[in-house]
């Protein structure tokens, strides 16, 4: 998985001026999964994420077009939660009430996601969570790679962005 990862995610390429690329791995539910992150830093010094490559060994995938789904998914509600998802108390009360004030990824922000599953013939695992563990790691080491500055909480918010 991991040299699978690193070859179809461009590992070792030169990217744009600008553009950082990180990596990470994840065993989840039986499932190994590895996301190599492409991201830039917004003028306000948010995360922008460009692009995500997944390569994931799941075993026999039944249905690849559900299987892939699934590992987009987990992509978006994992950079979700690494870029702004906050819940927020007040008196011990959630703040937040549905999607209007709880900040999820919009279309627009959704990167270009690529899913490779991988047949080698590991037992059969999990799609529906995988997918996201290595999102904010994967996007912490883009960002790193790009600033030099460690991000070390979520949401991400512009913990990265120059000084």
């Amino acid at each position: 998985v991991l040299e699978e990862a690193a070859r179809r995610g461009g590992w070792g390429t030169p990217l744009p001026a600008g553009v950082g690329r990180g990596f990470a791995m994840v065993e989840s539910f039986n499932t190994i999964v590895a996301h190599v992150t492409e991201a830039m830093l917004k003028d306000d010094g948010t995360p922008k994420v460009l692009k995500v490559t997944a390569v994931v060994d799941c075993g026999t995938v039944v249905n690849p077009r559900n299987g892939e789904a699934q590992i987009m998914g987990g992509i978006v509600m994992g950079l979700s939660t690494a870029i702004g998802e906050s819940i927020t108390l007040d008196k011990g009360m959630v703040q937040q009430s549905n999607f209007s004030d709880y900040p999820v990824l919009k279309l627009a922000d959704v990167p270009a996601v690529d899913v490779h599953f991988i047949a080698s013939g590991h037992d059969m695992g999990g799609l529906g969570e995988p997918g996201l563990p290595p999102a904010a790691p994967a996007l912490a080491n883009a960002l790193f790679a790009l600033t030099g500055k460690r991000v070390r909480q979520l949401p991400i918010g512009d913990q990265a962005k120059p000084a």
